[in-house]
């Protein structure tokens, strides 16, 4: 019998991970592509957006990899952090409220937000300084090029009900603009202070949630002078908070669920 890895299913608002932590399960022999792939398909495996992986780091408190259900690993997930960050700081049993986390988008500092009880309600982000890369037309669409550490194409529309997001969201995803392919966020302005947000993730589809891609949408409505410092991000899964800084940082709150947990049979 294969040896089984323990993990642990977590969410935020409905973008789903496994989360394995690295210090406990021995991963030295596999490919994580493969079990990335495996683990993360929703009628063989446990069945996720993506796989999150803890390890030890000597540039921050610990080290993030993640991996998409295709098997590609994207530089950063605004979702998956929120995880992350609850995760270390109740395994590790942390008196720390900031937690230093390596990326491959950089050192991401998630803040967790607890109750009376120290139980985390949730988790505060500082994403960053969104960098705006240009325009681009294509499927009749017109995006903002946004990198949160991760690609972004974001259009304003009006309307979402003309929106093909399987169909449009695949060819965009793959246009030759963007080498290293994209994440793909559709907004509706509600008024200055709540967007609505439609994601098509790079390597995972349509997804409830998208925390970089609400950052990236917030940062594209302040370039058209749509939205104010602060809104309420609408996604399918959920409502995100975010921040646009007086110092063009951009902070992100949302919520963080543990599921269940259990052993994945190789």
């Amino acid at each position: 019998m294969a040896l089984p890895i323990n993990f642990i299913k977590m969410h935020g608002l409905g973008n789903d991970f496994v989360v394995i932590d690295s210090r406990k399960e021995n991963l030295q022999d596999i490919n994580l592509k493969d079990l990335a792939i495996n683990i993360c398909d929703r009628h063989f495996g446990v069945g996720a957006d993506g796989l999150l992986i803890v390890y030890p780091s000597k540039k921050a408190h610990y080290r993030m990899q993640i991996f998409n259900p295709d098997g590609s690993e994207p530089e950063m997930c605004g979702n998956g952090i929120r995880c992350f960050a609850k995760y270390v700081y109740e395994t590790d049993k942390l008196t720390e409220e900031v937690i230093s986390v390596e990326t491959l988008a950089g050192i991401i500092l998630p803040a967790v937000i607890l109750d009376k009880e120290k139980n985390v309600l949730g988790v505060e982000v500082d994403m960053g300084i969104p960098k705006d890369e240009g325009d681009v037309a294509l499927a009749g669409f017109n995006f903002k090029k946004i990198s949160m550490g991760n690609p972004h194409a974001v259009a304003i529309v009006n309307d979402f009900s003309k929106i093909n997001l399987f169909e449009i969201g695949t060819k965009i995803e793959n246009d030759k603009h963007f080498p290293n392919r994209t994440n793909v966020e559709f907004v509706k302005v509600i008024n200055d202070k709540e967007l609505e947000v439609l994601v098509w993730e790079r390597g995972a589809g349509e997804t409830l949630a998208c925390g970089t891609g609400a950052c990236a949408s917030m940062k594209t409505a302040s370039l058209f002078n749509k939205i104010g410092r602060r809104a309420l991000i609408h996604l399918p899964g959920g409502n995100l908070d975010i921040e646009l800084n007086e110092d063009d940082h951009i902070l992100m709150r949302g919520p963080a669920a543990t599921i269940f947990e259990g052993k994945y049979y190789l």
